[in-house]
């Protein structure tokens, strides 16, 4: 019998203009609309409120919190070009994390089975202080950090299979051993970070790095071999997916060789964690219509 499986969307984030020829842009969501209504998915429409500062401070500094505000209020230049922020910025970004909360809380109240975000801008490289990477909050380090402080959640494990590494989210729980980050990424890549030697408090943070030209054959056998076991053993009490498409073949910005029907694999490999309390946030993904296939593809694998 299929699940209810949530989905998150709202039209703020089309208005988060990047600017001609980013790759981050609003074409992006329409892409994954589009395909979603050409493929027929069926979903339950989460609705979705902005993060309040509380939300943001579990994570971020008040400082970066009042510098993005202010940098996209005022149309201002932000240190890292790559992040690129406008007023409507503002608003989308609040909404990204508020979008990661509300399809935890969906979840957690029986509302639907699991649930995928598909909202922007994104968020794994965003630090406690520093927005950069195309993201400005770090909405699944909010989201985790909702899940344990406001509702109790004893244990997470965040899984990320973006072909960047996570370094936003690696920092922020690398000290703390009830969150368990796991990330599959090509190396050597931006941002640089991501070594198997880091493991974090009481091992709960791994690295798996992917050379160049990599496909599903090595994909699925790290998931496997080395994330899923560990994650069996730390035994998390819910399951976040960093869900970036950008290991896609066809993906500008990264030279994998993921097929389409892997990123489906993927997920019903990991789909017995948790209970099957899962929740998947959009990363990145750059190639429009592998995108948009991977990202129902991915969608109807949590749906099984």
């Amino acid at each position: 019998m299929p699940k209810n499986t949530g989905y998150c969307f709202r039209e703020e984030g089309l208005l988060h203009d990047t600017g001609r020829g980013h790759p981050e842009c609003a074409a992006r969501l329409e892409a994954i609309r589009k395909a979603f209504a050409d493929a027929k998915v069926e979903y339950i429409a989460i609705d979705v409120e902005p993060a309040t500062r509380e939300d943001l401070l579990r994570v971020h500094t008040a400082e970066h919190i009042d510098t993005i505000e202010r940098t996209c209020k005022q149309n201002a230049d932000y240190p890292d070009a790559d992040t690129v922020m406008v007023k409507a910025s503002w608003d989308a970004a609040l909404l990204a994390a508020g979008g990661a909360i509300a399809a935890c809380k969906a979840v957690l109240e029986g509302k639907v089975d699991n649930a995928f975000s598909a909202m922007r801008p994104p968020g794994h490289h965003a630090e406690r202080d520093r927005a950069m990477g195309f993201c400005l909050f770090n909405n699944i380090a909010i989201a985790a950090r909702w899940l344990r402080d406001v509702r109790g959640i004893g244990k997470v494990a965040i899984l990320d299979w973006d072909v960047h590494h996570g370094n936003g989210t690696q920092h922020t729980f690398y000290d703390d051993d009830t969150v368990y980050y796991a990330s599959m990424h090509q190396h050597p890549l931006y941002p640089g970070t991501g070594y198997p030697s880091e493991r974090g408090k009481n091992n709960t943070n791994l690295n798996v790095q992917m050379d160049w030209g990599f496909g599903p054959k090595e994909w699925l056998a790290a998931l496997d071999m080395q994330i899923i076991p560990e994650f069996e053993r730390f035994k998390p009490d819910f399951l976040l997916i960093s869900s970036g498409f950008d290991a896609h073949k066809m993906d500008p910005l990264a030279s994998q060789r993921l097929e389409t029907e892997t990123y489906a694999e993927m997920t019903r490999r990991v789909k017995h964690l948790a209970n099957g309390g899962i929740v998947s946030l959009l990363e990145g993904g750059y190639h429009l219509g592998a995108l948009g296939e991977s990202a129902v593809a991915h969608f109807n694998a949590l749906r099984e």
